[in-house]
């Protein structure tokens, strides 16, 4: 797979809208009463990109926008990194994001895009240089309501919580390279029932994400699908596990063939495939 010349995804606000009334496969992610889209942002240092922010509920809210360093584990977990223990190419990645606005107060049902640029500097070798941008609710300042009964240590505390999200800015220069294989899926039995594991390898200069699918031998439909599964390039490989009900592991016994597609806004194009016996 090679990736070159990425062009940005953009999209406006009334478009969004409409496709939350209709309820289309584009990527949305939503937490407290704000939605994002996309959820993923991919540049290649030539042309910016946006995302929208949504305000989903009945009041106005503020959102701060800021930048942040994760890394991958082996398990798909993706750790904060603190700048002082950020490496060479995650400092890279911090200097050369550009973004604007970074506080948004948006009335309900109201959106705004922010504008977000990368310019790699000609020194920097090839490869892929990553961020997640942070998107948190600024709690509402209210006053302190005496309680209806003094307690004993006379200490009163209220408790706001905070909601947020968070999605990678991935950016990529110059002609990358990177493959994927699929190995060791199986059924499994743990304490919470039934689950499906699986390990997706990857090898190059960039990440690898897609959608995974399950298909029993002869079915058109999948018996099972999980969608975003990133393996970012700090890692090589990614163990997954998920959760099943029992008559989704039962559908999965038997041969299987395990795909790892492009997401359907991308094409979906096929990855990687195995072929298996679930047991």
């Amino acid at each position: 797979m090679r990736f070159a010349d990425v062009t940005s995804w953009r999209l406006g606000g009334a478009a969004l809208a409409a496709m939350i009334a209709c309820a289309t496969p584009t990527p949305l992610a939503a937490q407290g009463d704000l939605l994002i889209a996309p959820t993923r942002l991919v540049l290649d240092g030539r042309r910016g990109g946006e995302v929208i922010l949504y305000n989903i509920g009945s009041e106005e809210a503020t959102y701060r926008v800021t930048l942040e360093l994760r890394r991958m584990t082996p398990e798909g977990e993706l750790e904060p990194v603190a700048e002082s223990a950020a490496n060479a190419l995650e400092k890279a990645s911090l200097e050369m994001i550009r973004y604007a606005p970074r506080r948004v107060t948006l009335p309900p049902s109201e959106p705004q895009a922010i504008r977000i640029s990368a310019r790699p500097g000609a020194e920097l070798p090839d490869g892929e240089y990553r961020v997640h941008m942070s998107f948190a609710a600024v709690p509402k300042v209210k006053p302190l309501e005496p309680p209806s009964a003094t307690p004993e240590t006379g200490l009163v505390i209220n408790l706001t919580p905070i909601y947020g999200i968070t999605m990678p800015i991935i950016i990529r220069k110059g002609q990358l390279e990177v493959t994927a294989a699929i190995a060791n899926a199986r059924l499994e039995e743990n304490e919470q029932g039934p689950a499906f594991t699986v390990d997706i390898a990857r090898s190059g200069e960039a990440s690898v994400y897609g959608d995974l699918l399950v298909y029993r031998q002869g079915q058109d439909e999948p018996a099972f699908v999980a969608r975003g599964i990133g393996v970012y390039p700090e890692i090589d490989r990614r163990h997954s596990t998920f959760g099943l009900s029992p008559e989704q592991a039962a559908a999965m016994r038997g041969p299987v063939r395990v795909e790892l597609r492009q997401p359907l806004q991308d094409g979906g194009a096929l990855i990687t495939a195995l072929d298996a016996v679930l047991g």
